[in-house]
């Protein structure tokens, strides 16, 4: 006989103690870990990832969506709660205007989610992520390596792609005129620039 897993809530997950511990929710099943250490190639990676969405953003007159970073809070599914954080997330002003003060997290579903690889994470709980990310309804996922300078693309409905440091990382039909050279979403002292 097998004993299911309880499920929790967001709300009960935002209330236990701070304890160092990164919590996410899968379909309401509690994903624990260490607090990830960032170090300085992930961080500028996400800095050079949200110029480039915010400079296209800056010439587009019929897009309105905005940038959050810093594993910005998104509540993809509610009953049982998909709740994760996300380096880099492309949402739509339409979901971020209808947020509350009720969560310091956005209830809704990113256009674009981008997982910025760091030395400790696991394929299981990234890819993990990508599943739930693309189940929940985000048009487009990003895995981007800094120590590869890879980026792959995942679609719903679609094999992943990956893209090198020489290619131009485009995608018109979700983000139309997006355009950047893979190599520039990485800072330039970085070790494959030497």
């Amino acid at each position: 006989m097998s004993t299911a897993t309880p499920t929790m809530t967001t709300r009960e997950m935002l209330a236990l103690p701070d304890d160092g511990m990164e919590r996410e929710l899968i379909r309401g099943e509690l994903r624990e870990r260490e607090m990830t250490r960032r170090n300085r190639l992930h961080a500028a990676t996400e800095s050079q990832v949200v110029y480039s969405l915010k400079n296209w953003l800056a010439h587009q007159t019929d897009f309105e969506a905005d940038v959050l970073s810093g594993e910005a809070g998104s509540i993809l599914q509610q009953d049982p709660d998909t709740t994760v954080g996300i380096d880099v997330a492309l949402f739509s002003l339409e979901v971020l205007r209808r947020q509350t003060d009720e969560t310091r997290m956005v209830l809704g579903v990113p256009i674009l989610a981008v997982e910025i690889l760091s030395p400790h994470d696991k394929h299981e709980e990234i890819g993990e992520k990508i599943v739930e990310y693309l189940r929940t309804g985000v048009k487009l996922v990003w895995e981007v390596d800094p120590d590869f300078q890879t980026v792959r693309v995942y679609r719903p409905d679609h094999e992943p792609v990956m893209f090198n440091r020489k290619q131009k990382l485009t995608a018109a039909d979700v983000l139309p005129g997006f355009e950047v050279t893979v190599a520039d979403l990485f800072p330039n002292w970085s070790p494959k620039e030497s």
